[in-house]
């Protein structure tokens, strides 16, 4: 049975610690600990600009959050260096498994979208870079109903643009808060654990199926 497939796409499909290897020419061994701080204030923002009602964009919320890590790790990056780190967002990799995954799940005749806090632009613009655009019939993004994952209206905007219904829709991503907020909703959901040390939040709440990677999400759904 064809299923309808929704991919979170930042940490998911795209690689967001690919900023490393530029944060490392200017701050050393810094570089890893500022981008996890950047990742979950980027994260942060938008939960609190969901629940204030006082929406901006995703990429607002990055711009934003890159600000408060200079600050609060106290890292003197130029207005030069910062833009810099801002295109990087445009051209992150994806991860070395996704190719070969979403080859597959297409191979088998699943509807797949991307599904993303990020702008349709910013997300097509991301996916073309990384060459895996052309795999996705369409790509949902929040931006269009102006508020952010997990809040349930996102899940709702997602069926109604996949003209899609809940009990033939999986929502794929390796954010816990977005597999619950799936999970809480009624669809279906995979978590893909990108890390050994990585913990799903003791909710009571669980995915369908945790996956290493999107091959072992097809092998699964096959």
């Amino acid at each position: 049975m064809s299923l309808t497939l929704a991919f979170d796409v930042y940490g998911t499909l795209i690689d967001t610690q690919g900023v490393v290897s530029q944060l490392e020419a200017w701050i050393g061994d810094r570089a890893s600990g500022f981008s996890q701080c950047w990742r979950e204030k980027q994260l942060e923002y938008s939960f609190r600009r969901g629940l204030m009602n006082e929406y901006k964009n995703f990429a607002s919320c990055t711009r934003d959050a890159l600000e408060y890590c200079c600050q609060s790790q106290a890292v003197d990056l130029s207005e030069a260096q910062k833009q810099a780190l801002l295109a990087c967002y445009a051209r992150l990799p994806v991860f070395a498994d996704v190719k070969q995954g979403l080859e597959a799940l297409q191979a088998q005749g699943h509807h797949l979208y991307a599904f993303s806090n990020g702008t349709a632009e910013a997300v097509d613009g991301l996916l073309s870079h990384a060459g895996v655009r052309d795999y996705f019939l369409d790509i949902v993004s929040v931006d269009e109903i102006a508020t952010f994952k997990p809040d349930p209206a996102t899940y709702r905007h997602f069926l109604r643009r996949s003209s899609s219904k809940a009990e033939q829709s999986w929502l794929i991503s390796s954010n816990p808060f977005d597999v619950i907020g799936a999970r809480n909703f009624g669809l279906q959901a995979a978590w893909v654990k990108r890390s050994d040390g990585a913990v799903f939040d003791p909710w009571g709440v669980e995915p369908v199926v945790t996956v290493s990677g999107i091959p072992q999400l097809a092998a699964y759904l096959k």
